[in-house]
Formats: structure tokens, C-alpha cells, sequence
């Protein structure tokens, strides 16, 4: 599973002009599903994504969690995330999940966020989305860890 998550005063997505969801302050999360990804990944980032403290406390410090500050995501399905460009000159996708399957597990996803208390709202998978943002920070990290490592 590969993450892409930015800190956003606010950010939305369009489908065919029409505006599907909409958040203030919080994060947008470009979401890719791999092709061995399974519910053990779900589950670590959906419990991990909303603790990461990475709001300013009154000192100006990274030290509040989205939980902390009342924050919203906003989650948008990228396969993209998996595109390999190192050969040639068209990104290679083998890596990323087969639509039926990624669309079962990008739901999941969702539902984990859910369950952590969370607003999130989402994308249209599958669709050609416009995304706007107001990055805050800005602050943006790559989420991805190893399967073997995601017990830690």
C-alpha cells in the first residue's frame, strides 16, 4: 500500500464537474492498493494515519494528531502510485492491484479510517477526478512500509 498524505487547509474532488466530497482542515490521502496488498496494511494504516502528529501544537511544534484537532480526510484511489518509470518511457503498473480487487480493499479502507472516529469522505474509484487542494505546511509524507515490517 503506498500513501501519498498532505496536510490541507482544505481540498476537494470533482467527477465530470460535478464536486463528490469536500474537506477542511485535515488530510488528503492518495491511496494505491498493491497487488499483495490485504487487510493487515488496512488495518496498520488506517489505525496509523490518523494519530501521526503532524498539526502545530501552540508552539508552532508537529505535535497534534489529526484525532487532536478535529481534522477530516479525504481519500482519493491512485493507482498511479504504482507506476514503475525506471525502463522505458511508459510507467509499467504490474505492481498495482487489479481494479475489482483494489476497488474491494480501497473500500475496506475506508470503513477502518471510519471506524477510527474520523470524518473521511472520498473520491469516485475508477473515475477521472480533478482534485484541488490548499496544501498547508506544506507537509506532505509517502507512507509505505514492508509487509514484514508492519507488525511493529
Amino acid at each position: 500500500m503506498r500513501i501519498v498524505l498532505q496536510r490541507v487547509r482544505e481540498a476537494a474532488v470533482r467527477v465530470a464537474g460535478r464536486e463528490v466530497a469536500r474537506i477542511g482542515p485535515g488530510f488528503l490521502l492518495l491511496v494505491g492498493i498493491g497487488r499483495d496488498d490485504g487487510p493487515e496494511e488496512l488495518r496498520f494504516w488506517a489505525k496509523k494515519v490518523p494519530e501521526l502528529r503532524i498539526f502545530p501544537d501552540e508552539e508552532g511544534r508537529m505535535n497534534r494528531s489529526l484525532r487532536e484537532v478535529g481534522g477530516e480526510v479525504l481519500c482519493v484511489s491512485q493507482f498511479t502510485l504504482y507506476g514503475e518509470a525506471t525502463r522505458g518511457r511508459r510507467p509499467d503498473f504490474t505492481e498495482a492491484a487489479p481494479g475489482e480487487r483494489a476497488e474491494l480493499l480501497y473500500a475496506e479502507f475506508l470503513e477502518l479510517l471510519r471506524a477510527q472516529g474520523v470524518p473521511v469522505r472520498s473520491g469516485v474509484f475508477g473515475a477521472k477526478m480533478e482534485v484541488s487542494l490548499v496544501n498547508d505546511g506544506p507537509v506532505t509524507l509517502i507512507l509505505e512500509r514492508p509487509p514484514a515490517q508492519l507488525g511493529a
